[in-house]
């Protein structure tokens, strides 16, 4: 679960940034703000796929009930 969060946060950092760029004309800080969201948003999704491949996992050994 921790890369999930830890996904969630970057990308609300990274939105943070972007909105800080296009409110100050700086291109450079609004496309690292992309860039941010683009990779919380790619460690959300690895943390949800540990988190699916574990349930299956315990499921496979009888916990899942």
């Amino acid at each position: 679960m921790a890369k999930k969060a830890k996904g969630k946060m970057d990308q609300l950092k990274g939105k943070a940034k972007e909105a800080a760029g296009k409110a100050t004309g700086n291109d450079r800080m609004q496309a690292e703000g992309q860039t941010d969201q683009i990779k919380g948003k790619a460690q959300e999704m690895a943390g949800e796929a540990e988190e699916r491949a574990r349930g299956m996992k315990d499921s496979m050994r009888g916990k899942g009930k």
